[in-house]
């Protein structure tokens, strides 16, 4: 789940995860479009992530509208769980019947810690790895070359969560 807060706002909605009882190492804060992105794992349908989770993260200090926006991305293909803290996330778009070749070239890179498919605004999510901005930048430029079927990227930068 997907997470722009109120200017402001983010430390805030950030004690508010915590308090629902979210993992830190599931929480990411993000420079880029997205504040916030939470990860769930371990579901066993859509009927348990909306009950557990989705409902009570919308409804976080709605008074003061600290979220502004939710986005919804529902994993279709998991990548592999990744314990190492990723230097950013790429959200990609796809030429769909590409989807799994893309999703198989990045898990074979050095670079990704994990790729999973998902259904929503973007078709693959992928944390990835790097010493420091210009080695994404490079990787960002080696995926884009070589991994035919990629439409585009936004890239988000993983923050320290306080």
């Amino acid at each position: 789940m997907a997470l722009s807060c109120k200017v402001g706002a983010y430390n805030r909605v950030l004690d508010k995860l915590m308090e629902l009882n979210l993992s830190k190492r599931n929480i990411f804060l993000l420079f880029g479009p997205i504040d916030i992105l939470v990860q769930f794992r371990n579901l066993k349908g859509i009927d348990e992530f909306i009950k557990k989770w989705f409902n009570p993260v919308r409804m976080i200090a709605t008074d003061e509208s600290m979220i502004e926006k939710t986005l919804s991305l529902i994993v279709i293909s998991e990548g592999p769980s990744f314990v190492e803290e990723p230097y950013a996330f790429i959200f990609l778009n796809t030429q769909p019947r590409n989807l799994e070749k893309v999703q198989q070239a990045l898990l074979k890179l050095p670079h990704v810690l994990s790729a999973d498919t998902v259904f929503g605004p973007y078709d693959v999510i992928s944390a990835v790895k790097a010493k420091d901005a210009a080695d994404l930048q490079r990787f960002i430029s080696q995926i884009q070359r070589d991994i035919p079927g990629i439409q585009g990227c936004m890239t988000a930068i993983v923050a320290s969560l306080y």
